[in-house]
């Protein structure tokens, strides 16, 4: 896989993730959640919220949008998505953020796939050079 399909396959990844999480299964939302609305857990077992699933989307058109410029346009792309998702994963671990200051659940299984999610687009970001 070249990094410009990558910035596609996870752009496409993003946008079913967002759009999925506005049909969860409801959950009562944690302690320090301020922002409730659709809250739920989508596939039962990840954190969602209504800004959660917007910024999927967003992060999904990036991808696209990268997918179709440059190779150096998809590889800051994974560069961009690996330093955030890192920083994500962090923040879920702490118990003082992991509702991301109060605007988006970020705990449990969600925390283990945006790990996942880093390492691939770090991999694509810096490692490879096609």
């Amino acid at each position: 896989m070249t990094t410009r399909q990558f910035a596609l396959v996870l752009g496409l990844g993003f946008i079913v993730a967002g759009l999925a999480g506005f049909f969860p299964t409801p959950a009562d939302p944690p302690a320090g959640l301020t922002q409730t609305h659709g809250f739920g857990h989508a596939l039962g077992i990840l954190p969602v919220n209504t800004i959660h699933n917007v910024v999927h989307i967003l992060f999904g058109v990036m991808g696209i949008l990268a997918s179709r410029g440059s190779l150096m346009s998809a590889r800051s792309y994974a560069q961009f998505v690996a330093i955030v998702y890192a920083l994500l994963v962090v923040l879920g671990l702490l118990p003082q953020t992991n509702t991301t200051f109060g605007l988006i659940p970020l705990y449990g299984a969600d925390v283990w796939l945006h790990a996942i999610i880093a390492a691939a687009a770090a991999y694509f970001g810096f490692a490879r050079k096609d």
